[in-house]
């Protein structure tokens, strides 16, 4: 799963976008950083004559921004090229694996671990050592353990899908779901091997399925792939596997608590319709050990990175924990009708690796009739990688998917996902393959508009259709520098080296405001910030703030031509600094004539005054 609960932040964003290196990504970062800890600690002069209302969340908002950019900045350095141990008299000594475990390991050993956890993106070398049935915290609401179940439920079919996962770990997994699973409804496991390399893996698994199937015969099977074929078509190759009524689709480095199944299968039951999500909680990639997450719904922004939510409104007045929590969308694991599943479309096949599949499942089964749930009674541990196992590019494969699931499901909204992503709506360059018969599926399920989805189902999201331009913004004494919105900490825009990350997008509205940085996807997201004229100087201000107290943040835009504030009349320009690290500043000043180009401009636009 590619799923967090904290907003997206610069890392994650570090993706290639006309031509961006990985490199600059990182250069960026790590002037941030710098930029912080100089900051950090400053309190910034009031502007003579002007007091802005704080909120009093900020405070808290800020260190949870600073807390997310850390955990970014540490997983950067995990998936970075490690040094060779010649090079690096002791490799371990800033890794994130040993900041809460193993300081009392041998050098030897905390090299052994540091190896195994720069393979698997978690502390396998732990995991060897942690008994294969060892208990979880009952971690269910209180009142689920006093829910009765009917004898006629279902059987499952649990599909585990993996490559080069660590042997301990399949291990945990699939005795856990013998041992939570009642044997009555569990009818078989299956294993999708998609094209594992680790021939250690092959062998010790081969082996541990001979001796299980000796006492068990067939009740393990085994689909392997010839070649890597991804996460979404190798959970369409487990269900083709799949002989029970009801499929489960999960990673295999999960583990079941006591009383999953049952609450899944009786709504299943209920309404052959519904497809289910359990609800998740964490196993620390470092130690171990079990974090409860509290109990969420299942949404995504608008490039279809999928994320955690509170639950509706609706199910808080239910004053029921154990009720479902009706949600817009899956983080991809799910447990689903196996018939249903075939009739609704099953997966998108024609996308690539993983990566928005969860995102089309869930509108799509809303929009055709169906609902999508999380089980507050289903309880499932999960290890959330320090790195991923599949692909450098994820963002590359999620870009091109989030596109293919817009062109198919999402009708006018779908001008939101190119946006999100800065790509031109008009030839874009990107391949998303022959959607055809996903249109023709659409059809003939007769389903709903995204518009209804939006209203009825995820009323929570945010939409923009009165956007007239996007992408980053250059200008013309400087081409190589981009509006950049700087630290999320400051408020103070800045210019900075063009990367196309999400502190560089800009967003103008027909209305003449000018969006700086990313767009908020849902309701419960800080507002987003608009550029203002404070005191001729420019800052970054809320935009719904900014408004309510009659500040200057409209402005006069036209591509190619001047940025200029509408009630001051001083334009945005560069001004030449040498104290600055790219020799330049940004500066509110009577108009000379510079000139700014925005990415994707829409033409014959209808600006509202």
């Amino acid at each position: 799963m590619v799923c967090t609960r904290k907003t997206k932040t610069l890392v994650s964003t570090c993706v290639i976008l006309s031509g961006m290196t990985n490199i600059i990504c990182l250069l960026y970062v790590g002037w941030v950083t710098n930029y912080m800890a100089n900051v950090y600690v400053r309190v910034q002069e009031p502007v003579p004559g002007t007091k802005l209302e704080e909120d009093k969340g900020e405070t808290i908002r800020i260190i949870e921004r600073l807390d997310r950019l850390e955990s970014v900045i540490n997983q950067h350095i995990q998936e970075a090229p490690q040094k060779s141990e010649e090079d690096a008299a002791e490799p371990f000594t800033d890794s994130s694996l040993f900041a809460h475990w193993g300081q009392d390991l041998s050098p030897e050993n905390r090299r052994a671990a540091l190896k195994q956890f720069q393979y698997y993106g978690y502390n396998a070398y732990l995991s060897d050592r942690l008994p294969i049935d060892r208990p979880l915290p009952d971690l269910r609401p209180v009142g689920c353990k006093n829910l009765t179940y009917p004898d006629d439920l279902p059987q499952v079919s649990i599909v585990f899908i993996f490559v080069n996962e660590a042997f301990s770990v399949i291990q945990r997994s699939i005795y856990s779901a013998i041992n939570r699973t009642p044997a009555n409804l569990l009818k078989e496991i299956i294993l999708v091997d998609d094209n594992s390399n680790n021939e250690e893996l092959k062998e010790k698994l081969a082996q541990y399925l001979d001796d299980f199937n000796k006492r068990k015969p067939g009740f393990i099977k085994v689909v392997r792939h010839n070649k890597q074929e991804g996460l979404i078509r190798s959970r369409v190759s487990g269900w083709r596997a799949a002989t029970a009524p009801i499929v489960a689709l999960f990673d295999a480095h999960i583990e079941f608590n006591v009383g999953w199944a049952e609450p899944v299968l009786l709504r299943i039951k209920e309404d052959r319709r519904r497809i289910i999500s359990p609800s998740f909680d964490n196993i620390k990639y470092d130690n171990f050990e079990i974090e409860e997450y509290p109990l969420s719904a299942q949404g995504y922004d608008w490039q279809l990175w999928c994320r955690y939510l509170n639950p509706p409104k609706s199910w808080w007045k239910l004053e029921n924990r154990t009720a479902p929590i009706r949600t817009p969308a899956l983080i991809g694991c799910f447990i689903v009708d196996r018939l249903y599943f075939e009739e609704i479309g099953l997966l998108d096949e024609g996308m690539d690796v993983y990566g928005g599949e969860n995102v089309e499942l869930g509108v799509r089964v809303w929009q055709c009739g169906g609902s999508v749930e999380v089980m507050p009674c289903s309880r499932i541990a999960h290890i959330e990688r320090a790195h991923k196992p599949y692909t450098e590019d994820l963002a590359l494969h999620v870009r091109r998917n989030a596109l293919r699931m817009a062109e198919v499901w999402m009708d006018e909204f779908k001008s939101h996902v190119y946006m999100a992503w800065n790509i031109p709506q008009e030839d874009s360059g990107i391949d998303i393959g022959d959607i055809s018969s996903r249109k023709a599926l659409r059809k003939k399920l007769q389903c709903k508009t995204f518009r209804w989805y939006l209203v009825t189902v995820y009323p929570e999201m945010r939409t923009y259709t009165d956007i007239i331009a996007y992408g980053v913004l250059q200008n013309s004494i400087k081409t190589e520098l981009c509006l950049d919105q700087g630290p999320d900490t400051d408020n103070i825009p800045i210019v900075y080296i063009c990367h196309g990350m999400t502190p560089q997008s800009v967003y103008y509205t027909s209305n003449q405001q000018l969006h700086v940085g990313n767009l908020n996807p849902t309701l419960d997201d800080d507002d987003n910030r608009c550029l203002v004229d404070v005191n001729s100087r420019p800052r970054l201000i809320e935009c719904n703030y900014a408004k309510a107290k009659r500040m200057k943040l409209y402005w006069d835009f036209n591509q190619g031509g001047p940025i200029q504030n509408k009630k001051s009349k001083r334009c945005l320009e560069l001004l030449e600094n040498s104290d600055n690290e790219f020799g330049y500043q940004l500066v509110l000043q009577n108009c000379s004539g510079q000139r700014w180009t925005v990415t994707n401009y829409h033409k014959n636009v209808i600006i509202t005054t």
